[in-house]
């Protein structure tokens, strides 16, 4: 099974698959997962999963991060294209 699976967790909550997450559910429950590990008292095995789940959704986050600047970068260089003038015509667009 890998990390961006819907699993049952050893606590027998539903955890939805990562890949579905939007960026504020990922970085929420992403919170969630640091406060218990930080917290401690989780037997070894929920500790191990808590961290894999975490892995799988600071990855997650950081898809939407690297999405989002790709987008601006592409908005910046239409921008960039828009305020060049065009050497074909001679128009300054």
């Amino acid at each position: 099974m890998g990390l961006n699976t819907a699993v049952t967790s050893f606590d027998n909550a539903v955890t939805p698959d990562v890949s579905t997450l939007s960026y504020e559910q990922a970085r929420d429950e992403l919170v969630q997962v640091v406060a218990r590990l930080e917290a401690g008292g989780e037997p070894l095995e929920a500790s191990l999963a808590l961290w894999e789940r975490g892995e799988a959704l600071a990855a997650r986050c950081q898809e939407w991060l690297d999405g989002a600047r790709a987008r601006l970068d592409a908005a910046r260089a239409q921008d960039v294209s828009a305020d060049t003038p065009d050497e074909t015509t001679g128009d300054d667009r």
